[in-house]
């Protein structure tokens, strides 16, 4: 794969239109946690992404790393994608844009259940 300036031909997509995701680590943390089985769709590039979508990313500076993380804003090339534990700081505060591959449609095991829009307030972290 050649890279480009927007970095989206530098990660690969998702092969198939629906994925199903393991959480592994902390830093999605309450919204989702490891060990969580999420059911994703294959978004394709230009595809609607918006502020507070939990996404499956790719990071052009590391595309063997595959992220659970939540859309923070637009960026030229891709995303600025967050956890929600703010103590972890594996996503775009360490590796840079994210190109989106795939939107979280819904946890199905073991609290089956859609997603909060919203990242969670900074008080309710420790409840």
């Amino acid at each position: 794969m050649s890279s480009s300036d927007s970095g989206e031909a530098a990660v690969s997509s998702l092969v198939t239109p629906w994925v199903l995701a393991r959480v592994s680590g902390p830093s999605m943390s309450p919204t989702v946690r490891s060990g969580d089985r999420l059911l994703v769709r294959r978004v394709r590039p230009g595809g609607r992404i918006r502020s507070g979508d939990v996404v499956l990313a790719r990071f052009p500076t590391r595309p063997e790393l595959l992220v659970v993380k939540r859309v923070v804003h637009p960026l030229p090339g891709g995303h600025w994608v967050e956890g929600d534990n703010p103590v972890v700081t594996d996503d775009s505060r360490a590796f840079g844009v994210a190109v989106v591959v795939g939107r979280v449609v819904t946890r199905l095991w073991p609290r089956p259940g859609r997603l909060d829009p919203r990242p969670p307030d900074a008080g309710d972290l420790g409840d």
